[in-house]
C-alpha cells in the first residue's frame, strides 16, 4: 500500500532538501506538487484540501524552527500532518468488565469479511484472549463452512447454525458465556451493493448481540467506493472503527488516507496479504512514516517477536557458540523468516531502502528453490555439506528439481556465510552473551503496546 505516493514524495522531499532557502514560492510549488501526488493516490478531494491548507498555515513561517533546516521542518510538518490526516491516535481496544466483549464485523460481499473475522480471532489470541467465532452469514453458500476453515487454521473455535442470523449471534454470545470465551466475534453477511435488506439484517444483528465495537470490513482496492462504503453504513449502524482488507494489492492508498477524515472513525486494522499471519493494527504515524520513505521499524520488530519461534532462535545461537551452524540451522531460520510474510513487504519497512531496490522487488521463488535443495540433503549433508560429492550434488539437483550449479551456488554461499561468522567473531560474541528471551506478560512481549482503553 502507497507505493505510488511513497514514489512521489521522496522525490518531492529530495528536491526539498536540496534547498537552502524556502520562499513562499519554493512552498507553494511543494503543495502543488503534493496536491497532484495525493490526488493521484486516489484520495478524496475534501480531504487533499483541508491536508494541504493546513501545511500551508503551518509553513507560512511562525513555525519555522531555528533548530531545523527549513525543508527538514517542512517534512517534519507533512509527517505530522500526514499522521493527523490518517486518524492521529492508534485506534484503542478495551475489554468488557463482564466478559465477553462482542465485535460485530459488517460490510459488502467480497470485501474478505470471514477472513478478516479468522484474522481478528488469531489477532485476539495473541492477546491471551480466547475468542469464539460465530458465523451468523447465512446468506452467502458455504460461507459458514469457509469461516470453519479459517477457524481451525488460528486455533479459534466456531459457532453457528441453520436458523437466521439474529437468532445465530444471539446464541453466539449466549454458548460463549456458557463455554467460558471472552471474545466473540460475529460474521455478518454481506451484498454486492448496499440495500435496504442488509442495512436492516445487520441492524437487527447488532439490536440482538449489542455488540461493544462494531468494525466495518472495506476492500481498501475499491478506493474512494470504499470510503462511501463506509459513510453509507455509519448512517445505519454506530461504527467504531474500520478493517482496510487488500492493502497488498493497493498500490495507491486513497480510502485509508480518506476514511477517518470522512467518516470520522478510525482505520482499526489493516488486512496485508492472505495468510492468517499478515493482519495488523494500523498506526497512523508509523504509516505517514513510511508514506514518506522513512520507513517502520518499529513494526517490523513486533512482527519478528510475534512471529520467530524462541526456541528455534535460541537453538540457533547455542549452534553459532558452538561454531556448528548447518543447513539444517538455516533452514529453519528461513521457515521463522516467512511466518513473518512476504519479503517485500519487510523491505518496505527498512529506512533508508533505495527506490530502484523497493522496486526491483525479491524473488520469493529463489527461497523455495533454496529449500527445496536443502530438503533434498540427507541429515549427514545438512550437518556437514563437505560430504557432498559430485554424485551427491546431481542426486540433490534431480530431487529438487534445480541444476547442479544451483546446488553448487547455495552450498558456495553457505561456506562464505560460515567463513564470514568466524571472521567477524560473532560466534565468540554470542559465547560472551548467550541468547535473550523475550519476556512474556499475560501471553504477549512486554515490548509490545497492550489494548488501551479508547474512552
Amino acid at each position: 500500500m502507497f507505493e505510488t505516493l511513497t514514489d512521489r514524495f521522496e522525490g518531492i522531499l529530495t528536491r526539498l532538501r536540496g534547498r537552502g532557502r524556502l520562499g513562499d514560492a519554493e512552498i507553494a510549488e511543494v503543495l502543488r506538487e503534493i496536491r497532484v501526488a495525493l490526488l493521484e493516490a486516489d484520495v478524496s478531494l475534501e480531504v487533499v484540501r483541508d491536508l494541504l491548507e493546513r501545511i500551508r498555515e503551518r509553513c507560512s513561517g511562525a513555525e519555522l524552527s531555528k533548530s531545523l533546516t527549513p525543508a527538514q521542518q517542512v517534512i517534519k510538518v507533512v509527517d505530522e500532518e500526514l499522521t493527523a490526516t490518517l486518524g492521529g491516535e492508534s485506534f484503542k481496544l478495551t475489554y468488557a468488565s463482564k466478559p465477553p466483549t462482542v465485535v460485530l464485523l459488517a460490510g459488502l460481499q467480497g470485501a474478505g469479511k470471514t477472513a478478516a473475522a479468522a484474522k481478528l480471532a488469531r489477532w485476539f489470541k495473541q492477546q491471551g484472549r480466547h475468542p469464539l467465532l460465530v458465523g451468523a452469514d447465512l446468506q452467502r453458500p458455504a460461507a459458514v463452512e469457509q469461516l470453519r476453515v479459517l477457524g481451525r487454521d488460528v486455533g479459534a473455535a466456531v459457532f453457528s447454525e441453520p436458523t437466521d442470523p439474529v437468532a445465530v449471534a444471539r446464541r453466539g454470545v449466549e454458548e460463549a458465556v456458557r463455554v467460558g470465551r471472552d471474545v466473540v466475534v460475529i460474521d455478518t453477511a454481506g451484498r454486492l451493493a448496499i440495500d435496504e435488506a442488509l442495512m436492516r439484517e445487520v441492524a437487527e444483528v447488532s439490536a440482538a448481540t449489542r455488540p461493544h465495537y462494531t468494525l466495518l470490513v472495506v476492500d481498501a482496492m475499491t478506493g474512494q467506493d470504499a470510503v462511501r462504503t463506509a459513510r453509507a453504513f455509519h448512517e445505519t449502524l454506530e461504527l467504531d472503527g474500520i478493517i482496510l482488507t487488500k492493502v497488498d494489492g493497493d498500490a495507491r492508498g486513497g480510502a485509508a488516507l480518506s476514511v477517518k477524515q470522512v467518516v470520522g472513525k478510525p482505520v482499526a486494522f489493516v488486512s496485508t496479504g492472505e495468510r492468517p499471519a499478515e493482519f495488523e493494527p494500523f498506526y497512523p504515524d508509523r504509516m505517514a512514516s513510511r508514506i514518506l520513505g522513512m520507513g517502520d521499524v518499529l513494526s517490523l520488530i513486533e512482527k519478528a517477536e510475534r512471529e520467530y519461534d524462541e526456541d528455534v532462535a535460541a537453538k540457533a545461537v547455542e549452534r553459532l557458540r558452538a561454531g556448528r551452524f548447518s543447513l539444517e540451522d538455516f533452514h529453519e531460520q528461513l521457515q521463522q523468516m516467512k511466518k513473518m510474510g512476504p519479503l517485500q513487504n519487510m523491505l518496505g519497512m527498512l529506512p533508508g531502502i533505495p527506490k530502484e531496490v523497493r522496486d526491483a522487488g525479491i524473488d520469493e521463488s529463489q527461497v523455495s528453490r533454496i529449500e527445496a535443495i536443502i530438503r533434498s540433503m540427507t541429515p549427514q549433508e545438512r550437518d556437514d555439506p563437505s560430504v557432498i560429492n559430485g554424485s551427491r550434488r546431481m542426486r540433490i539437483a534431480a530431487g529438487s528439481g534445480t541444476s547442479t550449479s544451483d546446488v553448487n551456488n547455495l552450498l558456495r554461499q553457505f561456506k562464505e556465510m560460515q567463513r564470514f561468522m568466524r571472521s567477524s567473531g560473532m560466534a565468540g560474541a554470542l559465547a560472551r552473551s548467550g541468547p535473550r528471551r523475550k519476556k512474556k506478560q499475560g501471553g504477549r512481549s512486554s515490548s509490545r503496546k497492550g489494548a488501551g482503553s479508547r474512552h
